[in-house]
């Protein structure tokens, strides 16, 4: 049996982070093996990528070049990762995954959709999420968040870029809303994490068993 592919995205600073973590608790309790990843990253080659993308020493990256470097981390990830625990009927939640190239790349960067539908499909090599959440709150506030402690290098391209980003994912969610779903992330860490179970216990069998304890 497949397992179930599920996607957390999002501007930064919306709590994806956060909430990925309590999602992928929630989901083991409910008797699954859950995978839990980030992208970038998961892979050893696939967060030394991270460590250059994100770097902020690296502002003069060419719009082209940070595509190509997040689909090389993305292609990866699902060759070493995904694939595999799909294969063996795991769960696989994912902080970020190819809608994160759309909103941020296209949206974001304004480089043409079209080639960005190509480099997804092969960064992704073909493997689609069941499901993505789309973490959805104010964008000035999600940015004062995400920078408290600093900021990296796409954090530090400011609001007029993260609100690109976010109206990127508000569009995503409008032309795919079967896949995906926009779920508001204000409201307490707990109210929040209700609001994912609840869109992810269609897909997770006894998700929502344990609510009354959470």
């Amino acid at each position: 049996m497949r397992g179930t592919f599920i996607t957390l995205e999002g501007a930064d600073g919306c709590g994806k982070s956060t909430q990925v973590a309590l999602l992928a608790d929630a989901i083991q309790a409910a008797g699954r093996e859950v995978v839990r990843l980030r992208e970038p990253g998961g892979t050893s080659i696939s967060e030394k990528i991270r460590a250059l993308v994100l770097d902020p020493d690296n502002a003069e990256m060419a719009p082209e070049c940070e595509l190509l470097l997040f689909e090389a981390s993305r292609a990866q990830l699902v060759r070493q990762v995904i694939e595999p625990a799909l294969a063996r009927g795991a769960v696989v939640l994912c902080d970020r995954f190819y809608d994160s190239t759309y909103a941020y790349q296209a949206a974001g960067r304004a480089l043409d959709a079209r080639v960005i539908s190509q480099a997804n499909a092969l960064g992704s090599c073909g493997v689609t999420p069941d499901l993505t959440l789309v973490l959805d709150m104010d964008t000035k506030d999600a940015l004062a968040r995400a920078t408290r402690g600093g900021a990296d290098r796409l954090e530090a391209e400011g609001v007029a870029f993260q609100e690109r980003v976010r109206q990127g994912y508000l569009d995503l969610a409008a032309a795919e809303s079967g896949r995906v779903h926009v779920v508001d992330a204000t409201g307490s860490t707990e109210e929040v994490l209700g609001r994912l179970v609840d869109e992810a216990a269609p897909l997770v069998d006894g998700l929502l068993d344990g609510r009354g304890e959470a």
